[in-house]
């Protein structure tokens, strides 16, 4: 029993402190997935909404630091109660989003790591198992080093945490997990492959002797028996789905991807939701755009924000651009940051930048 507490002590130290640091990485992704689990489609608690970035760093900073007191075994019984309320609440998400197919990836370790939500409930459930074994074994977790020494350790992660997580909000993520990072062909990560398919199953229902009975085919109904009473179509198995699925450049119906992936030097200025942009990094935009036209870059404007919010944009912050519209999803996995530039050369993304890093911007 010893070895297997030191076991699990370890093992869900370490869990907890990559899955935190994975997700502190990019906060601001993890606070647009509790935004999915708090949408009226989800758990309907939208009142949420507003609180999610403070919320998603305060979890993500928990995890780390309770990750970290476990494996000191500093304040044990605080930490493993602490422990077993997360691991409760992170199961009861991960299996509402499995049983009713409502997230289809949870977050558990951002962009690094995507899990399907029945992988995410397998996983909670395993480390639920473990942290139990924890919760009933307390005594058996020995500190590691003397109480003063594990709280002067325990509070400089905690500040090492708050410090990574003030940088990657007020710059980029440090580490880029997502498919929009520097270096993609964004043509190339669109495209599909013919040969890895979604692949259907047809059930055709038919009435025999008062029974009902399922034949399941590829296709055309069952040889010699058309009568059949319903058919029904079912994914059997998902096919291939490219990186980037979701990014298209629009002006009314018209579709300008293909011109714009082709041109050799273009800027991208996304702003996913003008009513939500940073002021300050508006006020920068235009001297910007002026720079990069003078060296010979196109600069268009991604956004998905509609007609009258884009008019009242150029006008407060004479922004001389045009607009272009692009699904809001494919812009929040682009670039972390509202206003935010992205360089593409002939398909290729080269560089990306916060608003607050515009002057690191090489043209």
């Amino acid at each position: 029993m010893k070895f297997l507490v030191q076991f699990c002590r370890c093992f869900v130290g370490i869990l907890f402190i990559f899955s935190g640091l994975v997700k502190l990485n990019d906060p601001v992704g993890f606070s647009f997935k509790l935004e999915e689990y708090f949408s009226a489609a989800v758990l309907g608690l939208e009142f949420l909404q507003p609180f999610a970035l403070p919320l998603a760093i305060f979890l993500v900073i928990l995890e780390v630091v309770m990750g970290v007191m476990l494996i000191l075994g500093f304040q044990r019984r605080f930490t493993v109660w602490s422990l077993l309320l997360m691991i409760l609440f992170f199961t009861f998400l991960t299996f509402y989003s499995a049983y009713f197919n409502k997230v289809t990836d949870c977050g558990c370790f951002g962009d690094a790591i995507p899990l399907v939500p029945w992988e995410s409930f397998a996983k909670d459930v395993f480390l639920l198992i473990m942290i139990v074994i924890l919760f009933m074994n307390v005594s058996l977790i020995k500190p590691f080093f003397s109480k003063f020494t594990s709280m002067i350790v325990t509070l400089l992660v905690t500040i090492a945490c708050f410090g990574l997580a003030y940088y990657v909000l007020m710059h980029l993520p440090v580490l880029d997990f997502r498919a929009f990072k520097i270096g993609t062909n964004i043509d190339q990560a669109m495209q599909e492959d013919p040969n890895r398919p979604d692949v259907y199953g047809f059930d055709w229902y038919y009435e025999v002797d008062g029974e009902e009975e399922i034949v399941t085919t590829s296709g055309l109904p069952p040889e010699g028996r058309p009568n059949y009473s319903k058919v029904e179509t079912r994914l059997l198995e998902k096919g291939y789905e490219p990186p980037i699925h979701d990014f298209s450049i629009m002006q009314g119906d018209q579709d300008y991807t293909q011109e714009y992936l082709n041109k050799e030097k273009v800027v991208f200025v996304i702003m996913y939701r003008l009513v939500q942009s940073e002021s300050d990094g508006m006020y920068k935009l235009p001297e910007f755009i002026q720079n990069a036209q003078n060296n010979g870059y196109e600069v268009i404007a991604l956004t998905a924000s509609g007609p009258d919010d884009i008019n009242e944009a150029k006008e407060n912050y004479n922004l001389d651009i045009e607009f272009y519209t692009t699904d809001a999803t494919a812009l929040k996995t682009m670039i972390r940051s509202n206003p935010g530039i992205m360089v593409v050369e002939n398909g290729v993304i080269t560089q990306k930048a916060h608003w607050n890093d515009l002057e690191e911007i090489s043209l």
